[in-house]
């Protein structure tokens, strides 16, 4: 079983990174704002079923990867952790620039869940995420990797659907926040990229 202290550490990984704004944060608040809390529900929930689909894809692939050989699958986390570190100086190099919520037109909230599902799954950044992310927190001595990246991935989407939940029934106070401080996106890759890069040097030095 994954340990407590493993656990904490990706919670607080996991909420510092969505509570950031970011792509699904700005959609879900833009679809609340334009149609509603239940559409904004909506739109984050099809969001979180996305992030469901590509636990899954890296549950099945990363477990594979491990059934055929242990040193693959430390060369993934290897790699994820160069990846992460990758990112996280991209992060840090990007333009400043003032956050926006996309215009967004009223829709039915089913129609709100599919775009937000079909928009994740189809990301191909949001699937490499997973497969370097995750395995970062598996420790193939504490018990079977299945049931590790199942648990991480269900952790990951529950938080998902709070975090997003909590967003839109907000939507018309964060969003006038936002709208009143766009200046916050000068900040937010430095934030992102000292998450990750702080991330991906602690689980480096702590596998060496």
């Amino acid at each position: 079983m994954i340990s407590l202290g493993v656990l904490t550490t990706y919670v607080v990984v996991v909420l510092g990174l969505m509570v950031i704004p970011g792509p699904a944060t700005l959609l879900t608040l833009a679809r609340a704002v334009s149609g509603g809390k239940r559409t904004g529900l909506a739109t984050g929930l099809g969001i979180a079923f996305g992030d469901l689909f590509h636990t899954m894809m890296a549950t099945f692939g990363l477990s594979a990867l491990l059934a055929t050989s242990a040193l693959a699958f430390e060369i993934v986390k290897y790699a994820g952790v160069a990846y992460l570190i990758y990112l996280g100086f991209k992060a840090f190099r990007e333009k400043a620039q003032s956050l926006d919520m996309p215009a967004t037109q009223a829709i039915t909230p089913m129609r709100a869940f599919r775009q937000g599902f079909f928009t994740e799954i189809l990301n191909p950044k949001t699937a490499l995420f997973f497969l370097a992310f995750l395995p970062q927190f598996i420790h193939p001595e504490s018990g079977p990797v299945v049931v590790q990246l199942a648990l991480l991935g269900a952790i990951f989407v529950g938080l998902s659907i709070c975090v997003t939940s909590l967003l839109a029934v907000g939507a018309g106070t964060i969003g006038g926040w936002l709208r009143q401080n766009r200046s916050i996106g000068r900040w937010q890759g430095k934030v992102i990229g000292t998450i990750y890069v702080a991330l991906g040097l602690r689980l480096a030095l702590q596998q060496q």
